[in-house]
């Protein structure tokens, strides 16, 4: 399985390890927010630990988030660590987190490389057209309702089959649309109870059907501390517990703040194998 990442095609037959970057004043985990004079050297630590991407978000999806960050604010926010971020490295492979076709398309004119869009393209009808016009790999997240009403969504008959369902109809989409390179990613945290997050993990090696790359996000999540009633700065251990387990059920990427530990788990894993 591989994806065609700026003219490479990547295997994803070895795991790959995504870092977090966020260019907000909100996000859920401290440790992970960056201003203009830490970004960089932030970055050239997660590629220095080995990161195979970088994740830039310029839109807190944090439970209780602000009710809107408005489009403008999101472009100020992501276009220009994406443009530092190529002049400084310019071997490094930028996510963009957003589900704006607009901070899309100017994110990869600046030379952004992957698309990863929370909404799988449910909340702004031109981002599968943006994102096949660059032929670029695209992650699509399962979410019902939107940002904020994320956890007002959490009704399912059977939560495993309506969300293969839900893939099912969006990767059709996708490909209709034109895009080559589509991921799945499950989506913790969004639009599911505690509960539920932990069946999805429980049944995880379910999402293989799609024959697609399958991302995994529980980094520091309240998934993981409210279980344990502790909190996002105290949840390293438990990430790395998921992190291990999703391997296991066949996640090709994982999506973390903490990318030595994330490398670390991959290793393992690739000599077990």
């Amino acid at each position: 399985m591989t994806i065609n990442c700026k003219g490479e095609l990547l295997s994803m037959d070895t795991p790959k390890v995504m870092g977090i970057l966020n260019h907000t004043p909100d996000s859920f985990y401290e440790g992970s927010r960056v201003t203009e004079k830490t970004l960089l050297q932030r970055a050239e630590t997660m590629l220095t630990q080995g990161a195979d991407f970088i994740d830039v978000g310029g839109y807190s999806t944090r439970p209780n988030a602000p009710e809107e960050v408005s489009q403008t604010e999101e472009l100020n926010r992501v276009v220009p660590v994406v443009h530092s971020l190529v002049q400084h490295f310019p071997e490094i492979r930028i996510s963009v987190d957003t589900f704006r076709s607009e901070v899309a398309r100017q994110s990869l004119l600046e030379g952004a490389c992957i698309i990863n869009d929370i909404s799988a393209g449910l909340l702004d009808e031109q981002m599968l057209p943006v994102v096949a016009q660059f032929q670029v790999p695209y992650i699509a997240m399962h979410l019902v309702g939107t940002p904020q009403t994320k956890q007002q969504h959490t009704d399912y008959k059977d939560i495993i089959s309506d969300m293969r369902y839900y893939f099912s109809e969006r990767k059709a989409k996708a490909l209709e649309a034109g895009i080559n390179d589509f991921i799945v990613d499950v989506g913790f945290g969004f639009s599911k109870t505690l509960d539920q997050n932990y069946e999805v993990l429980k049944r995880l090696e379910l999402f293989q059907c799609f024959a697609c790359p399958l991302l995994v996000g529980f980094s520091r999540k309240s998934m993981l501390y409210k279980l344990l009633e502790t909190d996002p700065a105290n949840a390293l251990n438990a990430t790395t517990v998921v992190n291990t387990i999703a391997l296991m059920k066949g996640a090709h990427i994982l999506r973390v703040h903490d990318v030595k530990e994330a490398k670390e788990c991959v290793t393992l894993f690739e000599k077990i194998q």
